[in-house]
């Protein structure tokens, strides 16, 4: 099968654009992840709900995510880059106009998963645009140009949202992605380059699909039990997850194009990547949303002063971006992945002494340490995940990764919430639910250790030559 390049691009401007029109969309999408969290006191009372209940604003958002992931890139090739990109944004837009119009948290998670079906198919088309249009020699810059709005909107995000929540109103949240979904639609229309669609596109792995989305809606669920509007507890979720799990498996064994083909967990690496990023993500996922909640419930703060004070984590992972190369090294990928994992977990149950009379300059120490050591930890974890695929599995391994990451964001927030009920009542003082949470998850990140003791010790090595910036 030969590989389908596209057309040239006829106008320049449309080449020289399309970096921008990609940002665009990851910026709406990466700001929308994290302007929302600081918000959810401030909706909850809005809507006259629970604001330890408001997690399902968020899972909603991710799960779908998470679901619609891996047919992102069979919907691009059968339908089109340009024309599934557009689509994509404009799906986005509509569900946030609709969650700025929710007048109660129902409506407001049915809106989500419209954003979320919107999200998982806008950023991996727009990228997949990037890698086709560009020359090799100019495929990293524009690459890196399209990912540098990830670092800055989990950076500005939580403070604009306390700005919006303190001088108008939550639902601004969404109402901004209405001009520039606009603005990304009408670019798109005149500049985006339009590679056409592959005529030697295999089949999409329906059965794959819907084995893989029992797996991940029953694992994202499952925290929850009785408490959903489903015929089933805790215990059935586990079961059905567990089944549809082993059936895939069982089914891919026998398939001749299976969603993910079982030849990726031959890789070690990949193998093992996988796994201890499953249940340290679980961890660590979740302190961007039990974070805004205990600075407001817990310490009083109002939304925009939850939102400052957590700038320092985002100026943390930023800062720590350089310091992984030369890491990765000197130390390799396991080494690295140890002692880092480690740090993490540290850093996760030492947000447990966040009290009411813990001076500010530790919560700022403590929030920048834990964004250094997270940010490195997402970078070890995605490198040697991905360091040791062929060319042939690169783009199910991709698509595998970033599935489990949203993923692992939702089972995270579920978890966190279910963790927080469960110490509400014999906790003591507005934080101690939220302290026991944060001990818990910080062990279950610690645990993950035991993963990465099985890569190999070479790994990484000499994968970044001394002064390589990743």
């Amino acid at each position: 099968m030969t590989e389908q390049r596209p057309p040239p691009c006829n106008a320049p401007a449309g080449l020289r654009l399309l970096p921008w029109l990609v940002s665009i969309a990851f910026f709406m999408q990466m700001l929308d992840g994290s302007i929302l969290n600081t918000a959810l006191p401030a909706i909850a009372e809005n809507l006259d709900a629970d604001p330890l209940r408001m997690h399902y604003v968020v899972i909603s958002y991710l799960l779908t995510s998470a679901l619609v992931i891996p047919a992102s890139g069979f919907l691009s090739d059968r339908f089109g880059i340009r024309r599934v990109f557009i689509l994509s944004i404009i799906v986005f837009t509509v569900g946030s106009g609709l969650c700025a119009a929710a007048s109660d948290v129902q409506q407001l998670a049915a809106a989500r998963v419209l954003q979320g079906v919107g999200g998982a198919v806008m950023v991996p088309a727009g990228r997949l645009a990037v890698l086709l249009a560009f020359p090799r020699e100019k495929l990293a810059d524009a690459l890196s140009f399209v990912t540098l709005p990830g670092l800055i909107g989990p950076l500005f995000g939580p403070a604009v949202g306390g700005m919006l929540v303190a001088y108008a109103s939550w639902r601004w949240i969404f109402l901004i992605n209405l001009p520039v979904g606009l603005l990304g639609v009408i670019l798109s229309l005149r500049y985006m380059p339009d590679p056409g669609v592959r005529a030697d596109r295999e089949r999409f792995d329906g059965i794959g699909f819907v084995l893989i989305a029992l797996f991940m809606a029953s694992a994202t669920l499952c925290p929850e039990g009785s408490q959903l509007p489903l015929p089933m507890d805790a215990p059935a979720l586990v079961a059905v997850g567990s089944v549809a799990l082993a059936a895939y498996v069982v089914y891919a064994l026998r398939s001749s194009r299976p969603l993910f083909r079982p030849a990726l967990f031959a890789i070690r690496n990949f193998r093992v990547g996988i796994a201890g990023s499953f249940f340290c993500r679980i961890g660590f996922n979740s302190a961007p949303f039990l974070t805004p909640l205990l600075l407001q419930l817990g310490l009083g703060y109002t939304p925009m002063q939850a939102g400052l004070a957590m700038l320092p984590v985002g100026i943390g992972a930023i800062a720590a971006k350089r310091w992984v190369p030369g890491l990765l090294h000197r130390c390799g990928f396991r080494r690295m992945l140890i002692v880092n994992t480690l740090l993490v977990g540290i850093c996760l149950a030492g947000y447990a002494c966040i009290t009411p009379g813990l001076p500010r300059l530790l919560i700022v120490v403590l929030f920048f340490a834990m964004g250094a050591a997270s940010s490195m930890q997402f970078t070890g974890m995605n490198a040697v995940t991905l360091i040791d695929l062929p060319k042939s599995l690169s783009a199910e391994g991709n698509s595998l990764l970033s599935a489990i990451m949203q993923l692992t964001m939702g089972i995270g927030v579920a978890l966190a919430a279910k963790l927080l009920e469960i110490f509400k009542e014999p906790a003591d003082g507005p934080t101690g639910a939220f302290q026991y949470t944060y001990v818990t998850l910080g062990a279950l990140t610690v645990l993950s250790v035991i993963f990465f003791y099985r890569l190999n010790d070479d790994t990484g090595v000499t994968a970044s030559p001394p002064g390589h910036r990743l």
